[in-house]
Protein backbone atom coordinates (compact mmCIF):
# COMPACT_ATOMS: atom_id res chain seq x y z
CA UNK A 1 0.00 0.00 0.00
CA UNK A 2 1.29 3.48 -0.86
CA UNK A 3 1.86 5.61 2.22
CA UNK A 4 0.65 9.21 2.51
CA UNK A 5 4.00 10.78 1.77
CA UNK A 6 4.47 8.72 -1.39
CA UNK A 7 0.93 9.48 -2.53
CA UNK A 8 1.49 13.21 -2.12
CA UNK A 9 4.67 12.88 -4.16
CA UNK A 10 2.66 11.13 -6.88
CA UNK A 11 0.09 13.91 -6.85
CA UNK A 12 2.81 16.56 -7.08
CA UNK A 13 4.42 14.70 -9.98
CA UNK A 14 1.07 14.60 -11.79
CA UNK A 15 0.58 18.34 -11.32
CA UNK A 16 4.09 19.32 -12.41
CA UNK A 17 4.39 16.96 -15.38
CA UNK A 18 5.02 19.27 -18.35
CA UNK A 19 2.40 17.59 -20.53
CA UNK A 20 -0.38 17.81 -17.95
CA UNK A 21 -1.81 21.20 -18.82
CA UNK A 22 -5.37 20.59 -17.55
CA UNK A 23 -6.86 19.36 -14.30
CA UNK A 24 -8.30 16.33 -16.12
CA UNK A 25 -4.86 15.36 -17.42
CA UNK A 26 -3.34 15.71 -13.95
CA UNK A 27 -6.05 13.57 -12.39
CA UNK A 28 -5.77 10.91 -15.08
CA UNK A 29 -2.03 10.70 -14.51
CA UNK A 30 -2.70 10.12 -10.81
CA UNK A 31 -5.43 7.52 -11.50
CA UNK A 32 -8.14 9.58 -9.84
CA UNK A 33 -11.21 11.57 -10.80
CA UNK A 34 -10.69 15.34 -11.03
CA UNK A 35 -12.85 15.80 -7.91
CA UNK A 36 -10.95 13.32 -5.73
CA UNK A 37 -7.61 14.41 -7.16
CA UNK A 38 -8.30 18.04 -6.25
CA UNK A 39 -9.56 17.07 -2.81
CA UNK A 40 -6.54 14.87 -2.01
CA UNK A 41 -4.07 17.40 -3.36
CA UNK A 42 -5.60 20.39 -1.59
CA UNK A 43 -5.76 18.47 1.68
CA UNK A 44 -2.08 17.57 1.39
CA UNK A 45 -0.75 20.95 0.27
CA UNK A 46 -3.35 23.56 1.24
CA UNK A 47 -3.34 24.78 -2.38
CA UNK A 48 -5.33 23.72 -5.43
CA UNK A 49 -3.47 21.77 -8.17
CA UNK A 50 -3.94 24.50 -10.77
CA UNK A 51 -2.87 27.28 -8.38
CA UNK A 52 0.27 25.42 -7.27
CA UNK A 53 1.32 24.64 -10.83
CA UNK A 54 0.77 28.23 -11.91
CA UNK A 55 2.81 29.52 -8.96
CA UNK A 56 5.69 27.08 -9.38
CA UNK A 57 5.88 27.80 -13.11
CA UNK A 58 6.01 31.53 -12.38
CA UNK A 59 8.81 30.91 -9.88
CA UNK A 60 10.65 28.93 -12.55
CA UNK A 61 10.05 31.74 -15.04
CA UNK A 62 11.54 34.30 -12.63
CA UNK A 63 14.63 32.13 -12.18
CA UNK A 64 14.97 31.63 -15.94
CA UNK A 65 14.67 35.36 -16.61
CA UNK A 66 17.52 36.00 -14.17
CA UNK A 67 19.66 33.50 -16.03
CA UNK A 68 19.35 34.99 -19.49
CA UNK A 69 16.13 33.60 -20.97
CA UNK A 70 13.90 35.99 -22.86
CA UNK A 71 10.41 36.94 -21.74
CA UNK A 72 8.99 35.23 -24.83
CA UNK A 73 10.82 31.98 -24.10
CA UNK A 74 9.73 31.75 -20.49
CA UNK A 75 6.16 32.84 -21.26
CA UNK A 76 5.50 29.90 -23.56
CA UNK A 77 7.51 27.50 -21.38
CA UNK A 78 5.21 28.46 -18.49
CA UNK A 79 2.16 27.50 -20.54
CA UNK A 80 0.87 30.94 -21.47
CA UNK A 81 -0.68 31.53 -24.89
CA UNK A 82 0.75 35.02 -25.18
CA UNK A 83 3.53 37.17 -23.80
CA UNK A 84 0.91 39.72 -22.72
CA UNK A 85 -0.97 37.16 -20.63
CA UNK A 86 2.25 35.99 -19.01
CA UNK A 87 3.35 39.56 -18.28
CA UNK A 88 0.05 40.35 -16.57
CA UNK A 89 0.24 37.20 -14.41
CA UNK A 90 3.90 37.83 -13.54
CA UNK A 91 3.22 41.46 -12.62
CA UNK A 92 0.31 40.47 -10.36
CA UNK A 93 2.43 37.86 -8.61
CA UNK A 94 5.71 39.79 -8.22
CA UNK A 95 4.57 43.40 -8.25
CA UNK A 96 6.69 44.33 -11.26
CA UNK A 97 6.82 43.30 -14.95
CA UNK A 98 9.13 40.48 -16.08
CA UNK A 99 11.29 42.99 -17.93
CA UNK A 100 12.17 44.60 -14.57
CA UNK A 101 13.25 41.37 -12.88
CA UNK A 102 16.82 41.04 -11.62
CA UNK A 103 19.08 38.91 -9.43
CA UNK A 104 18.41 40.97 -6.31
CA UNK A 105 14.82 39.79 -6.12
CA UNK A 106 13.56 36.54 -4.55
CA UNK A 107 12.07 34.15 -7.08
CA UNK A 108 9.96 32.30 -4.50
CA UNK A 109 6.38 33.51 -4.10
CA UNK A 110 4.48 33.26 -0.78
CA UNK A 111 3.40 29.66 -0.12
CA UNK A 112 2.16 28.35 3.20
CA UNK A 113 2.96 24.76 2.17
CA UNK A 114 6.66 25.50 1.65
CA UNK A 115 6.68 23.96 -1.86
CA UNK A 116 8.73 25.98 -4.35
CA UNK A 117 10.56 25.68 -7.64
CA UNK A 118 14.19 24.69 -7.17
CA UNK A 119 16.59 25.03 -10.11
CA UNK A 120 17.24 23.63 -12.49
CA UNK A 121 14.06 21.47 -12.72
CA UNK A 122 13.00 20.26 -9.29
CA UNK A 123 11.10 21.23 -6.14
CA UNK A 124 12.21 22.53 -2.80
CA UNK A 125 9.98 21.63 0.15
CA UNK A 126 10.71 23.63 3.28
CA UNK A 127 10.76 21.65 6.51
CA UNK A 128 7.74 22.10 8.75
CA UNK A 129 8.51 25.01 11.03
CA UNK A 130 8.12 24.76 14.75
CA UNK A 131 4.89 26.43 15.67
CA UNK A 132 1.24 25.74 16.00
CA UNK A 133 -0.08 22.23 15.54
CA UNK A 134 -2.33 22.03 12.48
CA UNK A 135 -5.24 21.30 14.85
CA UNK A 136 -4.61 24.43 16.88
CA UNK A 137 -7.81 26.54 16.84
CA UNK A 138 -6.03 29.51 15.27
CA UNK A 139 -4.73 27.38 12.40
CA UNK A 140 -8.14 25.78 11.89
CA UNK A 141 -9.97 29.10 11.88
CA UNK A 142 -7.53 30.75 9.46
CA UNK A 143 -7.80 27.90 6.94
CA UNK A 144 -11.55 27.53 7.42
CA UNK A 145 -12.08 31.24 6.80
CA UNK A 146 -10.38 31.07 3.40
CA UNK A 147 -12.09 27.82 2.35
CA UNK A 148 -15.52 28.98 3.47
CA UNK A 149 -15.14 32.30 1.67
CA UNK A 150 -14.33 30.48 -1.56
CA UNK A 151 -17.32 28.14 -1.15
CA UNK A 152 -19.63 31.11 -0.67
CA UNK A 153 -18.23 32.72 -3.81
CA UNK A 154 -18.91 29.51 -5.73
CA UNK A 155 -22.50 29.46 -4.47
CA UNK A 156 -22.91 33.11 -5.47
CA UNK A 157 -22.04 32.28 -9.09
CA UNK A 158 -25.57 30.86 -9.34
CA UNK A 159 -27.05 34.33 -8.84
CA UNK A 160 -27.96 36.88 -11.45
CA UNK A 161 -26.22 40.26 -11.41
CA UNK A 162 -29.25 41.95 -9.86
CA UNK A 163 -29.40 39.39 -7.04
CA UNK A 164 -25.67 39.66 -6.46
CA UNK A 165 -25.77 43.45 -6.10
CA UNK A 166 -29.26 43.87 -4.65
CA UNK A 167 -29.32 46.34 -1.77
CA UNK A 168 -30.21 44.75 1.56
CA UNK A 169 -30.51 45.79 5.16
CA UNK A 170 -27.24 47.56 5.80
CA UNK A 171 -24.89 46.06 8.39
CA UNK A 172 -22.08 48.34 9.51
CA UNK A 173 -19.67 45.54 10.40
CA UNK A 174 -16.64 47.85 10.43
CA UNK A 175 -17.03 51.60 10.19
CA UNK A 176 -14.01 52.27 7.98
CA UNK A 177 -15.09 49.65 5.41
CA UNK A 178 -18.53 51.15 4.87
CA UNK A 179 -21.77 49.19 5.08
CA UNK A 180 -22.12 45.54 4.11
CA UNK A 181 -25.36 45.99 2.22
CA UNK A 182 -25.20 43.39 -0.56
CA UNK A 183 -23.68 40.01 -1.26
CA UNK A 184 -21.18 41.78 -3.50
CA UNK A 185 -19.99 44.24 -0.84
CA UNK A 186 -19.74 41.61 1.91
CA UNK A 187 -17.67 39.25 -0.27
CA UNK A 188 -15.47 42.14 -1.39
CA UNK A 189 -14.86 43.15 2.23
CA UNK A 190 -13.86 39.57 3.12
CA UNK A 191 -10.98 39.84 0.65
CA UNK A 192 -10.23 43.56 1.02
CA UNK A 193 -9.68 43.28 4.79
CA UNK A 194 -6.85 40.79 4.27
CA UNK A 195 -5.35 42.81 1.42
CA UNK A 196 -5.21 45.95 3.59
CA UNK A 197 -3.83 44.28 6.72
CA UNK A 198 -1.17 42.45 4.71
CA UNK A 199 -0.09 45.78 3.24
CA UNK A 200 0.20 47.14 6.79
CA UNK A 201 2.22 44.15 7.98
CA UNK A 202 4.47 44.29 4.90
CA UNK A 203 4.95 48.05 5.18
CA UNK A 204 3.50 48.51 1.70
CA UNK A 205 1.23 51.22 0.32
CA UNK A 206 -2.52 50.93 0.60
CA UNK A 207 -3.56 48.53 -2.17
CA UNK A 208 -5.85 49.92 -4.88
CA UNK A 209 -9.52 49.01 -4.73
CA UNK A 210 -10.25 46.39 -7.38
CA UNK A 211 -13.46 45.19 -9.03
CA UNK A 212 -15.85 43.03 -7.01
CA UNK A 213 -17.29 40.88 -9.80
CA UNK A 214 -17.02 37.21 -8.84
CA UNK A 215 -14.28 36.13 -11.29
CA UNK A 216 -12.06 39.00 -10.10
CA UNK A 217 -12.90 38.32 -6.44
CA UNK A 218 -11.88 34.68 -6.84
CA UNK A 219 -8.59 35.71 -8.42
CA UNK A 220 -8.01 38.19 -5.60
CA UNK A 221 -8.68 35.46 -3.04
CA UNK A 222 -6.24 33.15 -4.85
CA UNK A 223 -3.60 35.89 -4.62
CA UNK A 224 -4.14 37.01 -1.04
CA UNK A 225 -4.83 33.57 0.50
CA UNK A 226 -1.32 32.04 0.25
CA UNK A 227 0.28 35.35 1.31
CA UNK A 228 -2.06 35.56 4.31
CA UNK A 229 -1.29 31.97 5.37
CA UNK A 230 2.43 32.43 4.86
CA UNK A 231 2.44 35.63 6.92
CA UNK A 232 0.61 33.98 9.82
CA UNK A 233 2.97 31.00 9.73
CA UNK A 234 5.94 33.36 9.83
CA UNK A 235 4.48 35.23 12.83
CA UNK A 236 3.98 31.93 14.61
CA UNK A 237 7.43 30.61 13.66
CA UNK A 238 9.14 33.55 15.35
CA UNK A 239 6.56 33.74 18.16
CA UNK A 240 5.65 37.23 17.09
CA UNK A 241 2.03 37.29 18.32
CA UNK A 242 2.87 39.95 20.92
CA UNK A 243 4.77 42.17 18.48
CA UNK A 244 3.50 45.69 17.88
CA UNK A 245 2.55 46.75 14.37
CA UNK A 246 2.80 50.47 13.62
CA UNK A 247 0.23 50.91 10.89
CA UNK A 248 1.35 53.84 8.73
CA UNK A 249 -1.72 53.39 6.52
CA UNK A 250 -3.84 54.93 9.31
CA UNK A 251 -4.08 58.70 9.61
CA UNK A 252 -2.52 59.36 12.05
CA UNK A 253 -0.49 56.11 12.33
CA UNK A 254 -1.73 53.68 14.98
CA UNK A 255 -0.14 50.75 16.78
CA UNK A 256 -1.71 47.28 17.06
CA UNK A 257 -0.66 44.03 18.72
CA UNK A 258 -0.15 41.57 15.87
CA UNK A 259 -2.13 38.77 17.52
CA UNK A 260 -5.09 41.11 17.96
CA UNK A 261 -4.99 41.95 14.24
CA UNK A 262 -5.42 38.28 13.28
CA UNK A 263 -8.19 37.87 15.86
CA UNK A 264 -9.85 41.02 14.48
CA UNK A 265 -9.81 39.72 10.90
CA UNK A 266 -11.15 36.28 11.90
CA UNK A 267 -13.93 37.78 14.05
CA UNK A 268 -15.36 40.06 11.41
CA UNK A 269 -14.77 37.54 8.61
CA UNK A 270 -16.95 35.06 10.48
CA UNK A 271 -19.67 37.72 10.83
CA UNK A 272 -19.58 38.54 7.14
CA UNK A 273 -19.56 34.91 6.02
CA UNK A 274 -22.68 34.19 8.05
CA UNK A 275 -24.30 37.32 6.64
CA UNK A 276 -23.58 36.18 3.07
CA UNK A 277 -24.81 32.67 3.90
CA UNK A 278 -28.10 34.09 5.20
CA UNK A 279 -28.60 36.23 2.08
CA UNK A 280 -27.75 33.36 -0.25
CA UNK A 281 -30.36 31.15 1.43
CA UNK A 282 -32.97 33.83 0.82
CA UNK A 283 -32.00 34.07 -2.86
CA UNK A 284 -31.89 30.33 -3.58
CA UNK A 285 -34.71 28.98 -1.36
CA UNK A 286 -35.91 26.23 -3.69
CA UNK A 287 -32.50 25.16 -4.94
CA UNK A 288 -31.16 21.65 -4.51
CA UNK A 289 -28.00 23.34 -3.25
CA UNK A 290 -27.26 22.26 0.30
CA UNK A 291 -26.11 25.12 2.50
CA UNK A 292 -23.98 24.14 5.44
CA UNK A 293 -23.95 26.38 8.48
CA UNK A 294 -20.30 27.35 8.31
CA UNK A 295 -19.30 25.07 11.18
CA UNK A 296 -15.52 24.38 11.37
CA UNK A 297 -16.32 20.95 12.88
CA UNK A 298 -18.20 19.88 9.75
CA UNK A 299 -15.63 21.53 7.48
CA UNK A 300 -12.80 19.55 9.09
CA UNK A 301 -14.84 16.34 8.94
CA UNK A 302 -15.44 16.84 5.22
CA UNK A 303 -11.74 17.46 4.59
CA UNK A 304 -10.79 14.31 6.46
Amino acid sequence: MTNGRDRLRELLDAVLEEGNTTLSAMAQDAFASPYHFTRQFSRGTGESPVALKRRVLLERAAWQLRHGSSVTEVAFAAGYDSVEGFSRAFSRAYGHPPSADDESKQHWLPAANGIHFHPPMSLWVESEPKGRHHMDPTSLLVHHDLDDTRELMKLATGLGEEQYRRGREAHLVLGWDGPDDSIATALDHLVWTKEVWLASIDGADTPPRRPDDLPTLMRRLDEVGPHWLDTIRDIDRRDGWGDTLIDALCEPPESFVVGSVIAHVLTFSAHRRQLVRHWLRSEIPDSTTEFDNGDPIMWLRERG
